[in-house]
């Protein structure tokens, strides 16, 4: 009996080497055609960022070529304590949290309609979603044309019509004037995620919470807003990811101008106006650290959704 263990044992041990080389084989041949694709995003985003980090630690105005010379930190030092670049940094922040929580509010409204059924439901969901879908150079000039303008915009139109002012929109209240264009873009993106989270929810959990007598707002503050605060985060952190890079809308509506000039619009100003390679290379360095952070807890959020749906089924 002993013998014959040991002998299984030993064919057992002899025969494992010679299953390696195919299931080795076979990962290799499921992960080649993914190996061009791979090369290529190495190519186009990797080795520029790292060229872009090198040249962050360098003064180099292209103006001067032969001055150029090695810097260490002195470029993120300037970023952090310039107080125009500063400026940008907070104008960053304060649009991006703003546009975030105000399409965030709103999108939470439209969604919590479209839950309800009522005839041309999937029309209107349509005709909300487009907003999103424009090209945002095109809403951007939308906006600036076509509402804001002083002399033929909407706005100023509809003023005009009942007896009101007409202001000067951007020049006004310019960095408003940007916040609005985002958020009526925006909020679409925000109404779909949370759309998603509502229909979601257990029935019959709700029924059992009709039956005992709680109210809508009970329903909505001790079920609802529970259950949708993973699709609050997630939709706060991929908007968040997005808008502080926006570039378009600061760009065509004020020109970085009347302080809102937010980081991405300064590393355009460093870089194709000033010429300070270094200087835009060390600010878009940072304005990516920042993304990367925030896409991380963005990455979290959706694998902590991916495992709530599936522990569900």
């Amino acid at each position: 009996m002993t013998v014959t263990t040991s002998s299984a044992r030993v064919a057992a041990a002899t025969a494992r080497p010679a299953t390696r080389p195919p299931n080795r084989m076979r990962a290799w041949a499921v992960r080649a055609p993914l190996l061009p694709a791979l090369v290529f995003m190495i190519v186009v985003t990797q080795l520029p960022f790292v060229a872009t980090v090198v040249i962050s630690f360098f003064h180099w105005n292209a103006l001067y070529p032969n001055a150029r010379h090695f810097a260490g930190t002195d470029n993120y030092r300037q970023v952090l304590t310039d107080p125009d670049l500063r400026a940008s940094v907070w104008t960053t922040i304060l649009l991006t949290v703003t546009v975030v929580l105000v399409s965030l509010v709103l999108g939470l409204g439209i969604a919590l309609l479209l839950n309800r059924r009522f005839r041309g439901r999937s029309l209107l969901r349509t005709l909300l979603i487009a907003p999103f879908l424009l090209v945002p150079v095109a809403a951007a000039l939308l906006w600036k044309h076509v509402l804001y303008n002083p002399e033929y915009g909407l706005f100023n139109g509809l003023l005009h019509y009942v007896g009101g002012p007409q202001p000067d929109w951007i020049s006004n209240t310019p960095l408003l004037a940007v916040e609005a264009s985002l958020i009526w873009q925006w909020t679409p993106f925000m109404m779909l995620i949370l759309l998603a989270g509502l229909q979601s929810r257990d029935p019959e959990q709700l029924e059992a919470a009709r039956v005992d007598g709680a109210s809508d707002w009970q329903i909505f503050r001790h079920l609802t807003l529970p259950h949708l605060r993973r699709y609050l985060e997630l939709g706060a952190l991929l908007g968040s990811i997005y808008i502080v890079q926006n570039f378009d809308a600061v760009f065509t509506i004020t020109s970085g101008g009347l302080g809102t000039a937010n980081l991405p619009y300064t590393v355009y100003q460093s870089f194709y106006q000033a010429h300070e390679n270094g200087l835009a290379s060390a600010a878009g360095v940072l304005v990516v650290i920042g993304s990367i952070v925030i896409a991380t807890f963005a990455l979290r959020v959706v694998s902590s959704l991916f495992r709530e749906e599936v522990s569900r089924a």
